[in-house]
């Protein structure tokens, strides 16, 4: 039978792809935390989603989200044997923006989420990219980060979840709901 738990944990540390532990609140972790929250989210978006296309995009963003936590997870001497993503997975991103985005009327500014149950959860993924982008910001000032399009893959993929929640109001047939308005 399997076993589900090493108990190597119980000290507050945690193993990754390399020589050694770490701590379980070290920014390495806090990271990987954040991209697999990331994940889960994407997860329940494509549960939820009814274009099959958009449902593909959000599968193929987790398969890059776990290509990014690889790397994340490796250290210095193992990252580039983890080094999937790079220029074209960032140009794949702003290809399917741009596709969203011509399908929509864009709003001029900030909007209230929540127009609809899946907008919402678009919504909830985007603040969490935004923090798994800030995560690895900080990773980056520790030079614990060597390959730039990490931090560009999240930034994209932050505009990406804005653009999917106005494409899935108003594919529905409704207006976004501007930030500004009555008080």
């Amino acid at each position: 039978m399997a076993e589900f738990f090493t108990r190597k944990g119980d000290d507050g540390t945690t193993g990754f792809l390399g020589e050694g532990r770490l701590d379980k609140d070290d920014i390495r972790m806090e990271t990987l935390g954040t991209l697999d929250e990331c994940s889960a989210q994407c997860g329940v978006i494509r549960a939820k989603i009814r274009s099959a296309s958009e449902r593909e995009m959000i599968a193929q963003i987790q398969r890059d989200l776990y290509h990014i936590m690889a790397e994340t997870a490796a250290d210095k001497l193992n990252a580039a044997k983890f080094r999937v993503i790079d220029d074209s997975h960032v140009k794949w991103l702003e290809g399917q923006i741009e596709r969203m985005a011509n399908q929509v009327k864009m709003p001029s500014g900030f909007i209230l989420p929540g127009e609809n149950e899946l907008s919402a959860q678009v919504s909830v993924t985007r603040t969490i990219v935004r923090r798994a982008e800030r995560r690895m910001a900080t990773m980056q000032k520790q030079k614990l980060l060597e390959n730039p399009a990490l931090i560009m893959y999240l930034n994209r993929l932050s505009s990406l979840m804005f653009v999917l929640e106005i494409f899935t109001v108003q594919k529905q047939g409704k207006a976004v709901i501007p930030a500004k308005g009555k008080a």
